[in-house]
């Protein structure tokens, strides 16, 4: 325990909290079970320390931070860490990576009901499942789901500046006001093209130059890790994966024919439909539905796209598509709190209500001239007018 606890102390010490995530203060950190999932690379490991060091530094007695892949807690159960650090008088455990630790599922569960007093804090891989899991801890545990950077996020970490984000009404209704007042505090678009190309996942900071390589890194351990040991995805079939990112990256966008595609890498078409419905779960691809069918596994999506456009620069080879990046980037910020679909008219249509063609600067409102609620999203330019709003400005939902 006293090598656990200094392991901690020294990792808090490197830990910065000038800039620190939205997402801090929107998570109930007094539940006595919470959970963090996301991709790997967005900051959960930040965020968890960012929140000790600003309400425990007086009392980290009270606290405990363990990293489920450290050598120090290979050789004991978390339930026996759990019962020494409650017997020291502890109250809040914070369990990063918890979805490494084989048994985690029924050990939680154990602690929740073993230690009232005690309350505790896990992250795990975006892949984490608490809903089905034979432990129950659907009714005990909240779960939070967290994104990478937000365009205004990016803009905040690099200006060190404090921005509101918008509501999806509020950008569609006042988007002129809100683009002038925004525009008189930063110049958006040489920021909006630098974040397109590495500003979503935040570890950016610690080497510009090494960030495409370590992004890549993180795309081949989320395949030949994570897939195949929580979903049993084929090892053989990693390297064709890989190709279906490449392709996804620079179509303009990438509509998929599943009967092709299952011919061309060998795979049978249900498994092709359950690796492709795994890359949207691992957060590396968007997929896009009609508005007119329903959603199953089973379901091809009309339209997928990267996750967010740092994965589209980090894995394209030079030909990258402007259209691509635009869409990606809408679809990245929208689907957060939002739910998008295909519509029979334009790109997107979103909760069912709001029709959005994406496109340049001088992109017209004339396909979507007849259509309800529907507006052009812009790239290229600062400051919209009636229909046509800026695509930067998207990037302040969240």
């Amino acid at each position: 325990m006293n090598k656990l606890r200094a392991q901690f102390r020294k990792r808090l010490q490197y830990i910065s909290t000038d800039f620190v995530r939205s997402d801090l203060h929107k998570i109930g950190w007094n539940a006595r079970l919470v959970g963090i999932k996301g991709a790997r690379g967005i900051g959960k490991t930040t965020l968890l320390l960012q929140h000790i060091k600003l309400n425990y530094s007086n009392n980290l007695e009270e606290v405990l931070y363990i990293s489920m892949d450290s050598l120090l807690v290979s050789n004991t159960s978390l339930i026996k860490i759990a019962e020494q650090f409650v017997q020291q008088g502890g109250k809040v455990l914070y369990i990063d990576e918890i979805h490494k630790y084989h048994s985690w599922i029924q050990e939680l569960k154990n602690i929740y009901d073993d230690y009232p007093e005690l309350k505790v804090v896990f992250t795990g891989s975006s892949l984490l499942e608490i809903l089905h899991s034979k432990a129950d801890l659907s009714r005990r545990a909240i779960l939070y789901t967290m994104q990478g950077l937000s365009f205004r996020e990016f803009i905040e970490f690099e200006k060190q500046i404090s921005l509101p984000s918008y509501s999806l009404e509020d950008i569609i209704v006042n988007h002129t006001e809100i683009a002038d007042e925004l525009t008189q505090r930063f110049k958006p678009l040489s920021l909006f093209k630098d974040y397109l190309e590495y500003g979503y996942y935040p570890f950016y900071k610690e080497s510009r130059e090494f960030y495409d390589l370590k992004l890549n890194q993180v795309i081949q351990l989320i395949l030949e890790i994570e897939l195949p040991q929580h979903r049993e995805v084929d090892i053989a079939y990693i390297t064709k994966l890989k190709q279906l990112l490449l392709v996804i990256a620079e179509a303009v966008p990438f509509m998929p024919n599943i009967s092709k595609l299952s011919q061309k890498m060998g795979i049978h078409r249900n498994t092709l439909m359950s690796y492709i419905n795994y890359l949207e779960e691992v957060a590396l691809t968007t997929n896009i539905y009609s508005a007119t069918k329903g959603t199953s596994a089973l379901q091809k999506p009309n339209k997928i796209y990267l996750e967010n456009t740092n994965l589209v620069h980090a894995l394209s080879q030079g030909n990258i598509s402007a259209g691509t990046l635009r869409e990606s980037f809408f679809a990245n910020q929208l689907r957060v709190s939002h739910q998008l679909h295909l519509p029979p008219k334009g790109d997107f249509i979103v909760d069912k209500t709001y029709v959005f063609e994406v496109g340049g600067s001088a992109k017209g409102i004339r396909q979507i001239k007849d259509v309800a609620n529907a507006y052009v999203v812009a790239d290229n330019i600062e400051i919209g007018f009636e229909r046509k709003i800026p695509l930067w400005l998207f990037g302040f939902l969240y």
